[in-house]
């Protein structure tokens, strides 16, 4: 149920949903909604928030100041745009180059001859050449160059294990020491069996192409907080794929989201945690610099090993565990029984979790920043 009040809109707990949107295991839905909602041009084709959705539409549709005189009398979207810049989110035209603004105006013409006609692939953003650019590119093989400086970048000397993502138009050697999607899904990284993607904001079809050619049909498992209609078009994006199923994150508080960014990578050779800031989308990925840390590749522990073993000097291990199961769900319970038969005492960093709820005791300083205040004592 939708309410509002003086700060916005919001949305009533988890509590007061159906029993079919309470469900745990989730399998692509066969409903027709994807189809409605590709036939929308004026946002991204992927569940998210109304504040994301409001951003694609304004840089698909860039205002501009069609008299070049710069007249006194301000037309009603030249007035829009400077109140934007007051609030730090919209770049001014003056600050745009000249060939940036043909640019701009070529992509607008586009966008009205293009989004007209029928969508080939209505998943992806049709009113976005460049982006459309940017991923025919990122569908390239790496060169044999690459691939060494990411083997070499993967066993250097980097203690802590942290790295930031590449980022597309700028010279090579500003990208040392980076990462992309596609490299820690690379299999130099390990011959993957199955994998859980936990995320905010998904697109389906896009997370698919990140995945080397011969992992895109392993198991994969997206955890997400959608509802209501976005999870059903999250749902739909994943009908082509069967290897593909879903875990709803419940939110029992009427303020919240799911905004974890992590990867369970289980590899032949292995186990690996992933833990970054980016979403699963590409605009994420192309031109923003995000943090990844990466986890060393954990071995299985012998078999009939119990207790504590393969536990790190940070308890990584439990608290990596602890994490999962505040999700209260059967369909992570496979993951939960996989960490804990892996040897993760390598790990040299502590987890911070955070998770909806009341707690009191010592359980208030087992999450959240009462969590960061004990591990900084």
């Amino acid at each position: 149920m939708l309410q509002e009040g003086a700060h916005g809109k919001w949305t009533v707990s988890s509590s007061d949903e159906s029993t079919e949107e309470n469900s745990d295991s989730e399998k692509p839905s066969t409903s027709s909604l994807l189809d409605a909602a590709c036939g929308r041009t004026s946002g991204p084709q992927y569940p998210c928030s109304e504040a994301r959705k409001a951003a694609h539409k304004r840089k698909a549709s860039p205002l501009k100041l069609s008299d070049k005189s710069f007249s006194t009398e301000i037309p009603p979207a030249g007035k829009q745009r400077i109140s934007q810049e007051g609030l730090g989110w919209c770049l001014s035209s003056s600050d745009e180059e000249p060939e940036d603004q043909e640019k701009h105006a070529h992509k607008e013409t586009v966008k009205e001859e293009k989004c007209d006609a029928p969508k080939e692939h209505p998943q992806n953003l049709c009113d976005d050449d460049e982006l459309s650019e940017n991923q025919k590119a990122e569908e390239g093989n790496e060169t044999p160059s690459e691939a060494q400086d990411t083997w070499d970048l993967l066993n250097g000397e980097n203690p802590f294990r942290f790295f930031l993502t590449k980022v597309r138009g700028i010279e090579q050697s500003y990208n040392s020491g980076a990462l992309h999607i596609k490299d820690i899904l690379s299999p130099l990284f390990g011959t993957l069996i199955s994998s859980a993607q936990f995320n905010y904001c998904i697109d389906v079809g896009w997370l698919v192409r990140q995945y080397p050619q011969e992992f895109r049909k392993k198991p994969l498992l997206i955890v997400h907080g959608e509802k209501r209609e976005s999870k059903a078009e999250l749902l739909a994006q994943a009908r082509p794929y069967e290897n593909i199923s879903f875990c709803q994150a419940k939110l029992d508080i009427a303020f919240g989201t799911h905004h974890t960014k992590m990867m369970l990578l289980l590899y032949e050779e292995g186990l690996r945690v992933v833990i970054h800031t980016s979403n699963l989308i590409a605009e994420d990925w192309h031109q923003k610099t995000q943090g990844i840390w990466l986890s060393p590749l954990y071995p299985r522990l012998p078999q009939g090993t119990t207790g504590s073993a393969g536990e790190s000097e940070t308890n990584f291990k439990s608290d990596l565990i602890s994490y999962l199961m505040a999700y209260n769900s059967p369909t992570l319970k496979e993951w939960i029984d996989l960490i804990q038969e892996h040897d993760l005492s390598e790990t040299r960093v502590y987890l911070l979790g955070s998770t909806p709820g009341r707690y009191q005791g010592s359980d208030k300083e087992k999450w959240g920043h009462l969590r960061l205040r004990k591990v900084l004592k």
